[in-house]
Parts: structure tokens; C-alpha cells; sequence
């Protein structure tokens, strides 16, 4: 351990003790005068900074903390959480328990990697100024690696005259990985490996690590894919006590699997879905009610029939969090006997469903409800395309469930809107793919009235049963449940979203805060205008990420006051929580299990929050590894693309259509000097005044594919 690591934990373990300089030193077993000067140097830093006092008879002790004016009388002290790295050179501690965060500049960094549970000393007072950071937020130190959160690191093996060393792929840890020549599995230079870490204390020299599995060439797609599941630990095979428990699972069900279940076997059910999803975990169902009224049903696979609490398929569920969707494989939160086939809503089988069936006034409004576990014969498995085939020519199978299902997606969103919905529209891409599993095209996926019909029908399921919690709170007590929330974009952000639509002609009005309709009301006035994805993309930045809690805030972008996740139990934790919550609930069992649940949801809601994600973040890069793959044949040719994004070191442009991204590098704007303005999402010329602002449709040459690198690199074309 390093003389300051012992320095601070000595102090934090005695922290009402103060000691002169002698003392010490032999507290910490210094000796040589050599040490005792570097001693007496690390005091006076760390005295200079705030994190230890030295006073007028020059005893030593920690700093006392600061708030406001007013001097706390307790002693600055240890906190733990998680490092999270930025791509640049500074971190934020997440501390545990309490929410808040610490930003830990580079030189304070020592050995820590990111996801690293670490110990962290604040400092009394800022020792850096603002990098685009809260000014508000403390600093600290890290003093500790409680626990490493990373073990292994995928990356590039390359190799020098002397010894060979791995470049992680993953950007927010800064340290390349050496490896001994006889670690390194017979890899080659350019493979991508995946190492393992050897314990690692000293941060002057870089960390060390045995190769344990090579992928193959990088740069070759499919080992990059696989590469981004290694980067993210995503587990690619379930244990074997959880296949086993999933295997054991009859086909058929018993009489008491059907005891107190509603029987919605002889009503007519659908499923919509993707063309090629393999799962289908959600059904609807239609009737027309007396008086203008309609009978909505969706109907949810009842995956918490089979993956009871503590059981190994639900540890393994919880640990994953979520099915992850890659672009050429799923990688699945339950086993494939559940997920495809036991739990799959398929046509034709009798399937236990979970079902929230609700009474919908004519304007959207629901008037009665029933949320109750059932089974369910599903009579046919549409695909989007289908359906909107359907609705549009007015006829066609099941069309008598089909278009009044649309009718009242309709009035849903037209409802939704109103009351201030927040209706985001962004692209996404699709593969072809060859023969070979490489793509062959790209294509923009086209959000079609069918895609609405289900989204307006889940919504209102999971608004309902949210709603439905929060009324039982009031009759039978406090009832522990997990929420989908989002909080209130922050108020700075909302100012600058402001100053840069006025620019294009158009007001937002920050004084007394913004709702979610004032929003949706600037949106609807810039839509089909030549600033409306610009204006898009700069207002969901303002946003706040959804997440899962405990606690019910509301979520601001649907501008719901109750919302939840509850219809995608196959591929999402927190749903099929909420199932087992809403069956507990249903019998009676408040007491005893309310309180262990209100122990354990925050855990939960923390954690699916974080696997969550984590999965986004892997698939956004498995998508720029097809398109970088698509990009190769295609250097040297332009495109029309749109600006998406501006920073100080160059602008990335968006190719139209096929939704690939990639920089056009400051350097190679050589027609002028360009000064990046931060407020304005531009770079502006300092002699000709020649702007390129986020949003300008622009055209490009592509200069160069680096597969690598998962980058492209494109040239202006005048």
C-alpha cells in the first residue's frame, strides 16, 4: 500500500485523533530520513487541499467538513460507491445509499477502472474549477479499490519488439493491459482477446493480465459483435441449475394452475409483433360494450408462474436485468424453454397470461377495470406489416378486432397528447444480412399505425395497473411497488434548450418552469419544418433518463402522474416484479411481506436501472459494428446526411436513410479556423463566419472505414 493510501486510511479509521508529524510516522512504520521528508511533503499537499488539517501547534488530523458558513462537527470522512469513467480523464463516484455523486479529477484516479467499488475522501474545498461539470458537486480522492468491478477486458492485442499489450475497447478505461509473451495464448498482434487482470496496486506502471480467450481478427464483424458481449460481461450461456429448472416445466397445466384464473380461452386474442421475434409476450383482445363503450384486453405472458423468488432462474433473471438485443443475436434474460416456447404467447396453445382488461370510454377515459392472472388461446400471430395492410384497406382477417383496436389507439393518443405527452419520433436502423451473416443493407424502420395501435394499448395497461397500486395505498396501507419514473429535466438545461430555439425564430417560456405540454407544443409547431430534427434532437437532450424506482415521482415525458413496467416479464426484471407484487397484493399480503419488499425494491429498482443501461449501451455499439462493416464498401462514395452532433474537435454527420454516423474532423476544415460555440451547437469560421450548426443538412465523402476503431471518417463535399 502506498505511504498516502496508509496516510488517509490511518487518519479515517482515527478521525478524532489529532498527531504531530513524529508521531505519525511511527504509527505508519516510517523510517530513513528519505521517508520522513516524503512524509512531511504528502502532509503539506494533502494539507493544501483540504483533506487533512495541520494546526498552529502542527497536530495532524482529517479536515473538518464545510457547509455553507457553518463548521460540521464531525470529521470529513470515507465514503464508498462505484466509479464511473467519462471517455476523457475524470470520473464520478456514485456513493451508496444515499444517491449523491463525487467528481474524481485524473490525478486523483490512482489505480481505479472503471466500475470499480472504490473508497473515496472528499476534500474540504475544490481543488479544480469547472470542465463542464456541476460546480456544485464535491470532489474527493480515491483512497481504495474495495472491489473490482472489472476482471477481464476485451480489446486489440498488439504487439512491440519486446512485449505485447491489449488496448481495451471499451473508452473509459484509460489503461492499456500488458501481457508476458507466454500469457498471451498464442494470439497474434491484431486479434481481439479478451484478458484477464492480474492484481494490480501500483498506478505508476500499467496494469498486467493473462489472455484467457481469443476471438479472432479485429475488424471482422462477427468477432467484433462478439466482442462487444465480452466488453459488457453479458453473459452468453445460462447455468446449468437454471436450464434444469426451466426444463423441468410441464406443457400442460394442472387444476390448480387454473384455480381463480379468469378463462379467456373463448375470446378472441392477438398477437402483434416484429416479422422475425422469435418471443411474443403480449396479446390484445376487443369487445364492443353498450353505450359507446369498448372492453380492451392485454394479456401478458404469466412468466412469474414459472420463475418463483430466490428460485435460480430468478437469481439468474435478476442478475441480468434484461434481454439484451444485439444486432444479429439476442441474448436472452430466460432461458429459450421459457422465453420462445413456455412463456412465448403462441398461436393456437393454451398460455397463462397475466391480464389487466379494462373499460374505455369513447375520449380515451378508463372507467372500470379488472387486473387478474387467466389463461388465454391466442387465435393468430400478426406482424406489424400485416396489420397495417389491414388498416388501411379497411378489410381482412380478424379486421372486426383489428380496426376498432385502431380507432381506439387513435383516441388514446390523441388523449395522451392533450394532456401533454411528450411524443418523440427517432430513427432506427435495420440489417439485411448475406449469406455469410454480414450486411447487405440498411434499412430505416418506418414507424406504421400498427407499431401506435400496440404501444397506446401497453401504455394504458401499465398506467393502469400503476394507478391501480397507488389507489389500494390509500384503502389498505402502504404498499411497496416499483414505478418507471422520470424527473423533471433539469432547469439549466431547459434554459439553454430555450436560447437555442429562439435563434431558429421560436420561444420557450423557462420562468416558471416548463411542463411536458409546453414542450409537445413546441415540437408540434416546428414538425415539418426545416429545424424539426434539430429541434428533436436538442429538446431530448434536455431530457432525463427514465428509470426504475421505488419511489413514485411521476413520469414527465408521457406525463403520467402513474406508470410502471408490467408487459414484458420474458425480457425485463422489473415487470415481472411487478407481477408477482400485483399477486401478493391480490391475496391479501400486506405486513410481513410489504416490509421485506420495501427493503428489497430499491435494491432491485437500482439494479435493473444499471442492467438496463448497460444493454442500450451494447446495443448501440453492435449497431455501429454493422454499419462501420456496411460502411467498407462504400469509401470513397458521398451521401446527403444531416449534422448530429458538434464538438471542439469536429462535427458527426448522420447519413439520411441509413442512419451511419461519422466525424468530419476539425483538422480536415481547412477553409477557415473553426471556434466550437457550446451554447449554439456550432462551429463558426473566425474569418469567413462560415457556421455548420447541429441539424444543417450537408453532404459527405467517405474518407476512410476504421473497423478498429468502430469509427468512420468523412470529408465535407462542397
Amino acid at each position: 500500500m502506498s505511504l498516502k493510501k496508509q496516510t488517509l486510511t490511518f487518519l479515517s479509521q482515527n478521525p478524532r485523533m489529532r498527531v504531530p508529524l513524529k508521531d505519525l510516522a511511527r504509527h505508519l512504520k516510517v523510517k530513513g530520513k528519505e521517508e520522513y521528508r516524503d512524509l512531511r511533503s504528502l502532509i503539506e499537499d494533502l494539507d493544501r487541499r483540504g483533506v487533512v488539517t495541520v494546526d498552529d501547534r502542527g497536530l495532524i488530523g482529517y479536515a473538518v467538513e464545510h457547509t455553507g458558513d457553518k463548521e460540521e462537527k464531525k470529521p470529513a470522512r470515507r465514503v464508498t460507491g462505484q466509479l464511473f469513467m467519462t471517455k476523457r480523464d475524470f470520473g464520478f463516484v456514485r456513493l451508496e445509499g444515499t444517491g449523491g455523486e463525487i467528481f474524481v479529477g485524473a490525478k486523483f484516479l490512482h489505480n481505479a477502472l472503471h466500475g470499480d467499488t472504490v473508497a473515496v475522501v472528499p476534500f474540504a474545498r475544490p481543488v479544480t474549477r469547472n470542465r463542464g461539470r456541476d460546480e456544485k458537486m464535491p470532489e474527493g480522492e480515491i483512497v481504495e479499490i474495495v472491489k473490482r468491478g472489472v476482471t477481464t477486458i476485451t480489446g486489440t492485442l498488439e504487439q512491440t519488439r519486446h512485449f505485447f499489450f491489449v488496448v481495451p475497447d471499451d473508452e473509459r478505461i484509460a489503461r492499456d493491459v500488458y501481457v508476458a509473451r507466454e500469457d498471451a495464448m498464442h494470439a497474434n498482434h491484431g486479434d481481439k482477446v479478451v484478458v484477464q487482470l492480474h492484481p494490480w496496486e501500483d498506478e505508476h506502471v500499467n496494469p498486467e493480465g493473462t489472455i484467457i480467450e481469443v476471438l479472432g481478427p479485429a475488424g471482422d464483424a462477427r468477432v467484433e459483435v462478439m466482442s462487444v458481449a465480452r466488453t459488457f460481461n453479458l453473459p452468453l450461456t445460462f447455468p446449468p441449475e437454471a436450464v434444469r429448472e426451466a426444463e423441468q416445466f410441464p406443457v400442460t397445466f394442472s387444476e390448480d394452475d387454473l384455480r381463480e384464473r379468469l378463462d379467456y380461452r373463448g375470446k378472441v386474442t392477438i398477437t402483434i409483433d416484429p416479422e422475425d421475434a422469435k418471443d411474443f409476450d403480449d396479446a390484445v383482445s376487443f369487445e364492443a360494450l353498450p353505450g359507446g363503450m369498448v372492453r380492451l384486453g392485454v394479456h401478458i405472458a404469466d412468466v412469474s408462474h414459472y420463475v418463483r423468488e430466490g428460485s435460480a432462474l430468478d437469481r439468474e433473471a435478476f442478475g441480468r436485468g434484461t434481454s439484451v438485443y444485439m444486432v444479429n443475436e439476442v441474448i436472452p434474460m430466460l432461458p429459450e424453454r421459457l422465453s420462445n416456447d413456455l412463456c412465448s404467447l403462441r398461436p393456437g396453445m393454451d398460455r397463462l397470461t397475466y391480464s389487466a382488461i379494462m373499460d374505455v370510454s369513447h375520449d380515451g377515459k378508463v372507467e372500470d377495470y379488472t387486473i387478474t392472472r387467466s389463461i388465454i388461446h391466442s387465435a393468430r400471430r400478426f406482424a406489424y406489416e400485416e396489420v397495417q395492410k389491414i388498416i388501411d384497406e379497411g378489410k381482412g382477417e380478424f379486421a372486426e378486432v383489428i380496426l376498432p383496436l385502431h380507432k381506439l389507439a387513435q383516441t388514446l393518443l390523441k388523449r395522451r397528447r392533450k394532456n401533454g405527452s411528450i411524443d418523440f419520433d427517432t430513427g432506427e436502423a435495420k440489417f439485411r444480412f448475406d449469406a455469410s451473416g454480414l450486411p447487405s443493407q440498411i434499412i430505416k424502420k418506418t414507424r406504421l399505425d400498427s407499431h401506435r395501435l400496440i404501444e397506446e394499448c401497453m401504455l394504458l395497461a401499465n398506467k393502469t395497473v400503476a394507478k391501480h397500486i397507488a389507489a389500494a395505498r390509500s384503502e389498505a396501507g402502504t404498499r411497496p411497488f416499483i414505478y418507471r419514473v422520470h424527473d423533471l429535466p433539469d432547469p439549466s438545461r431547459l434554459t439553454d434548450l430555450a436560447n437555442f430555439v429562439k435563434q431558429f425564430g421560436y420561444s420557450l417560456n423557462v420562468k416558471n418552469g416548463v411542463s411536458s405540454r409546453d414542450l409537445q407544443k413546441l415540437l408540434d409547431k416546428v414538425e415539418g419544418t426545416e429545424v424539426e430534427n434539430v429541434i428533436n434532437e436538442v429538446a431530448l437532450r434536455s431530457m432525463m433518463k427514465a428509470v426504475y424506482s421505488e419511489k413514485n415521482i411521476g413520469h414527465f415525458g408521457l406525463a403520467f402522474k402513474y406508470y410502471t413496467h408490467f408487459t414484458s416479464p420474458i425480457r425485463r426484471y422489473p415487470d415481472l416484479v411487478v407481477h408477482r407484487l400485483l399477486h401478493a397484493y391480490g391475496k391479501g399480503e400486506n405486513g410481513d411481506y410489504a416490509e421485506r419488499m420495501r427493503k428489497s425494491l430499491p435494491h432491485i429498482a437500482e439494479q435493473s436501472s444499471e442492467r438496463e443501461r448497460v444493454a442500450m449501451e451494447a446495443e448501440r455499439m453492435s449497431v455501429k459494428v454493422m454499419q462501420v462493416e456496411y460502411m467498407k464498401r462504400h469509401v470513397g462514395d458521398e451521401f446527403e446526411g444531416v449534422i448530429a452532433g458538434v464538438t471542439k474537435f469536429g462535427l458527426f454527420v448522420e447519413i439520411n436513410d441509413l442512419l451511419v454516423e461519422g466525424l468530419v474532423r476539425i483538422a480536415d476544415l481547412a477553409d477557415d479556423y473553426y471556434l466550437f460555440d457550446e451554447k449554439r451547437y456550432s462551429l463558426r469560421g473566425r474569418s469567413r463566419g462560415k457556421t455548420y450548426r447541429l441539424g444543417d443538412p450537408v453532404r459527405v465523402r467517405v474518407v476512410a472505414v476504421k473497423p478498429e476503431e468502430r469509427g468512420i471518417d468523412f470529408s465535407i463535399v462542397e
